[in-house]
């Protein structure tokens, strides 16, 4: 049996804000609330990640993301 492990709010807004979700859409409240399963499998395996593993995925994240916020900005 697998146990369930709840973010903290930091861990969450983190989470929504590399995926550019609200933290209501991305607890299930939001419109089109759903993810899909492969993503849902990876957020929870970022919870059970040691929180400098977490800090180094998030960097990572960050930096993909303002990578593909400026080829946008650029394309258009």
């Amino acid at each position: 049996m697998k146990r369930r492990v709840m973010p903290s709010v930091e861990t969450a807004k983190k989470i929504a804000d590399a995926f550019s979700v609200s933290l209501d859409y991305l607890v299930g409240e939001g419109q089109n609330s759903t993810f899909d399963k492969k993503t849902v499998e990876r957020l929870q395996e970022i919870e059970s990640m040691k929180p400098d593993a977490k800090q180094s995925l998030f960097s990572i994240i960050d930096s993909v993301i303002r990578d593909y916020k400026t080829q946008q900005a650029y394309a258009h």
